[in-house]
């Protein structure tokens, strides 16, 4: 489920940008809040190992955070963060792939996660805390306007998020902007390899369920 190939779209004509981004922050906020409660996605500890996560991956990890996950790949298939280095992790939700990334690059690296639900930054920040990780910190900002430096990561990943923005040109550019010349950008996503017709497009439900 990684994608190799995004197609670049502009927003979606008709489709009002902000009352979409409402209505899937709502939906992540119950998944944060009641992961319990059953979606129309996978998610949780099951959900990561259909995805290929190794036990030792989730070992010691919050089963807070696990069970709120909701990722659609697996980033760390293309290639794992090595010690010392910098990761942006957009869209990092309850923070699952952001721990795991920050106990790989050890305490000499750094990993920011930027997600826009309020609730999966609390979880995924009590998470940070209750392992005892200070090598991560989680920021609230959309994957439009990064709230990370210019060039400053070695990786950015991504994960099940790319497919939710309405404007994914804008959301690689700044990808590309945070990335260090020679960095690595690692998404898993879904793609949809036929056209969407464009009522279908402009409808914040099927965008959201």
């Amino acid at each position: 489920m990684n994608s190799t190939n995004v197609q670049q779209e502009v927003p979606e004509v008709g489709l009002n940008v902000e009352e979409l981004r409402t209505a899937i922050r709502h939906e992540y906020e119950v998944v944060a809040l009641n992961p319990q409660q059953g979606f129309h996605f996978h998610t949780g500890r099951p959900l990561a190992r259909m995805l290929g996560y190794p036990e030792e991956w989730l070992a010691g990890l919050p089963e807070s955070c696990i069970a709120s996950f909701a990722g659609t790949g697996n980033p760390f298939s293309m290639g794992m963060p090595r010690p010392g280095e910098r990761v942006v992790d957009v869209g990092s939700g309850a923070g699952l792939d952001s721990l795991i990334a920050a106990r790989m690059v050890s305490p000499a690296g750094q990993v920011v996660g930027v997600d826009m639900t309020p609730a999966m930054l609390e979880k995924a920040r009590r998470g940070a805390v209750e392992i005892g990780l200070h090598n991560v910190s989680f920021r609230q900002g959309l994957a439009e306007a990064l709230p990370v430096p210019d060039e400053w990561a070695d990786v950015v990943t991504s994960n099940g998020v790319l497919n939710l923005m309405p404007d994914k040109s804008a959301a690689l550019r700044e990808m590309a902007r945070v990335l260090k010349p020679g960095g690595r950008l690692q998404i898993g996503d879904i793609l949809v390899q036929s056209p969407i017709p464009e009522d279908a497009r402009s409808d914040i439900s099927l965008w959201t369920g």
